[in-house]
């Protein structure tokens, strides 16, 4: 009895997805590092900075506005200017970034705002930080387009 090529590879593990995870295991190890190093930046700064109980998270806020706008300067950087390292990306974007910022924590900070009985702070706090996060992203990846089209002139 013959199977067809895609249900073997199911059912079975071939050379073929042996070395592809063995392609993708450097980028899996660099998101991991880089998320660490992301997150444990995140957990400083809100040690640093503690949120009052109910009010409003400003660590939080800062945290998410600050690595959407270092995501905007980055994306300009590895897909307008570098011929980036194939590892740059997936450790500064997803690890670092992606560990940095905390959109989770942004939505349970939401959540208790409600529940402490300050429903206008979480709704403030839920559009402030959409608007400036999607704010930041713009205004630094055009900053950076303008100052890297500056200096090439």
């Amino acid at each position: 009895m013959t199977f067809p090529e895609t249900e073997i590879r199911g059912l079975w593990p071939t050379r073929r997805r042996r070395s592809e995870w063995r392609a993708q295991a450097p980028v899996v190890a660099v998101v991991a590092v880089g998320g660490a190093l992301g997150a444990v930046a995140r957990y400083a700064l809100a040690l640093a900075w503690p949120t009052p109980a109910g009010g409003f998270p400003w660590a939080t806020f800062w945290t998410n506005v600050s690595g959407c706008a270092a995501m905007g300067v980055l994306m300009v950087l590895v897909t307008e200017v570098w011929a980036a390292h194939r590892l740059l990306r997936p450790f500064f974007g997803t690890g670092v970034l992606g560990g940095f910022t905390t959109f989770s924590t942004y939505a349970v900070d939401i959540r208790g705002l409600v529940g402490a009985g300050r429903p206008g702070v979480g709704l403030a706090y839920l559009a402030a930080t959409l608007l400036a996060a999607l704010t930041a992203v713009w205004l630094a990846s055009a900053a950076a387009r303008r100052v890297l089209t500056g200096r090439q002139r």
